[in-house]
């Protein structure tokens, strides 16, 4: 028997068994999933002593080489070896590290992650290691699930539901961990309300605290808010750039199979990588952020170690571009350490910039393909989308930073050298989307609020990790009401008429955050009467409080730990309508109606 016919014996064979193997290994990927992940909750979450510590990692090391040999094994019934690498090529190359890592562990006692990064000076290894093995094993383990979960595929559910059902889920789990005794340093865990609160607000990218994060929180409860940014961040920028993409490509919302394809990264589109190319972006920003701050944090900043430091990078990276805002310094940015750290600043200003720019109107403008094409055809310009965002977001930040300059200028900018007020000035306005502060903002002036407030209302971005009505909103809106006062015809923007149904959609959006928060407001002030009893504060704190949470900035006057139950619940409810809301409505809006074979008479009455 030759190698051709030995060959051709063994692809029989694995044809033959091909459906019952894979049938049987994705059985156990969900049992073995679901215990990795019981194991995992349960070793970083509680106390143990040694031999349930040893019992534990066991049943994890377990778990990793059957993930090993469940991957090896798709891969040997693949029969087309190139395009199951080609398309599991992020799942390979952690089974990849995974493998190296259990052999040095194993036959070497040590780990190659850890002798790397000593190699580059990092003498105290012990936060970073403890946050890449983590990140390993939560990579694995969502791995795992989601490869056991493709009968989800089955299910055709609407957009908006698949959409507002992740964030919640993610929610959810979230306020479970952080429930746990070991995330927080005070003894007993955090309350049901307050992890539900933090939870909320750190996956809708908000940023509002109700305690000080890196004096309440363990290493191990950063790490939990750092994944719940990440994946609050990337779910709504892969879920907003697709909507984008789909309407590119004249897609109806109501078309749930394309949306679930997408999802599923098993569409037409997803060819094109979108999904993909979202994740690799987005990443490499923070990678490159975390770069940059790691070279630029003031010498004075007193890190333990460079592991430390490099974790404090990473975070507050992650934290900047998603728009999250939450700091891993007490007063955040304002703190003495910072304050006055003003490239760090500057970094911190250009990723929030980007996160709220949307990564549609990113791709279009540094994608690789694009500049080129622009190159060779100098006539082609960037996208219509693309000039609102943009163009748009541009000019916020100018009129914010003018306006912040101008009325802060002997207020809360007074004691800067010149350089120091223009930085602080555009961070403001900059960060009316994200959260951040380098000011004490119990101390602006009412004149600074209540401009603050107007942007934080418009807030960033289509398809980025902002909030607020989006520019796309302003600029259909603001061209609509010129277009009204000339008398034109048409709806006009950057030489494209706006149709009807657009103009639809961002009025909905701009009336439905409206309606909100003048609710959320008049709760507040029901709800929170001790605050306004309080000489400090007054009802524009309130409405500061509301708008930030509507718009997912996570800004506040200082009132945000002051706030009773209701008033949290109030502020919980914003947050999470403000993350998902613009996108349901346009899904609401852009449902098809049965058609109807009539029509009622004209009514005409006066307006204004």
């Amino acid at each position: 028997m030759d190698f051709r016919q030995l060959r051709e014996r063994v692809n029989l064979f694995l044809y033959d068994n091909k459906s019952n193997v894979l049938r049987v290994g994705r059985i156990l990927n969900v049992i073995v999933s679901l215990i990795a992940m019981s194991s995992l909750v349960y070793y970083y979450g509680f106390q143990h002593d040694q031999a349930t510590e040893e019992m534990l990692l066991g049943v994890i090391k377990m778990s990793f080489v059957f993930y090993v040999l469940h991957f090896v094994l798709r891969f040997i019934y693949s029969f087309q070896p190139i395009d199951f690498l080609r398309k599991n090529w992020f799942e390979g190359i952690i089974m990849f590290l995974l493998t190296v890592e259990g052999i040095s562990y194993n036959v070497f006692d040590f780990l190659l992650l850890e002798k790397l990064a000593l190699a580059f000076g990092f003498n105290s290894f012990t936060d970073l290691s403890a946050l890449f093995i983590q990140l390993y094993i939560l990579a694995v383990v969502l791995i795992g699930i989601g490869r056991g979960g493709g009968a989800m595929t089955r299910f055709k559910l609407n957009p908006a539901v698949i959409f507002i059902t992740s964030f919640a889920v993610i929610i959810f789990v979230g306020t479970g961990l952080l429930m746990l005794p070991e995330m927080t340093v005070p003894d007993g865990g955090m309350n049901v309300l307050d992890a539900l609160f933090t939870s909320t607000s750190a996956t809708c990218v908000t940023g509002l605290m109700v305690e000080d994060t890196p004096t309440f929180f363990t290493f191990k409860g950063q790490v939990v808010l750092l994944i719940l940014i990440k994946l609050g961040g990337l779910n709504i920028i892969a879920f907003g750039s697709f909507l984008v993409l789909a309407s590119r490509f004249g897609l109806r919302v109501k078309q749930h199979d394309v949306i679930e394809d997408f999802v599923n990264n098993d569409s037409h589109l997803s060819a094109e990588s979108m999904l993909g190319k979202v994740i690799i972006w987005s990443t490499g920003m923070e990678i490159l952020g975390a770069i940059m701050m790691f070279i630029f944090w003031d010498e004075a900043i007193p890190f333990e170690s460079n592991g430390q430091r490099a974790f404090y990078s990473i975070f507050h990276s992650v934290s900047a571009f998603n728009n999250a805002g939450i700091s891993l310094f007490t007063d955040g940015l304002y703190n003495e350490a910072v304050r006055f750290n003003f490239y760090i600043h500057w970094l911190v200003t250009i990723l929030v910039f980007f996160g709220a720019l949307g990564m549609v109107a990113v791709f279009d403008l540094f994608d690789p393909q694009n500049l080129r094409e622009r190159m060779r055809a100098p006539w082609k310009r960037i996208g219509f989308m693309t000039k609102i965002a943009l163009y748009f977001s541009i000019g916020l930040v100018i009129i914010g930073s003018v306006g912040y300059y101008i009325m802060e200028y002997n207020g809360t900018l007074a004691g800067y050298n010149q350089f120091g007020k223009i930085t602080t000035a555009v961070f403001q306005s900059v960060t009316r989307t994200s959260g951040f502060n380098t000011v004490d903002f119990g101390s602006v002036g009412v004149p600074s609020l209540f401009m603050l407030i107007v942007l934080m209302f418009i807030g960033s971005s289509s398809s980025s990790t902002g909030g607020g009505i989006k520019t796309s909103t302003l600029a259909i809106v603001g061209a609509d009401i010129w277009s009204t006062i000339r008398g034109a015809s048409n709806t006009e923007l950057f030489k494209r008429t706006i149709s009807p149904l657009l103009k639809s959609r961002a009025y909905s959006v701009l009336v439905f955050f409206l309606i909100f928060d003048v609710i959320g407001i008049f709760a507040l002030s029901i709800s929170e009467s001790h605050i306004l009893a309080n000489p400090n504060y007054d009802i524009i704190d309130l409405a500061f409080e509301e708008v930030s949470a509507l718009g997912t900035v996570g800004l506040s006057t200082g009132i945000t730990s002051l706030l009773s139950p209701f008033g949290k619940l109030v502020i919980i409810a914003s947050m999470f309508v403000g993350r998902v809301g613009t996108l349901t409505v346009a899904f609401a809006v852009g449902v098809n109606l049965i058609s109807k074979n009539y029509r009622y008479p004209e009514g005409h009455t006066m307006v204004g």
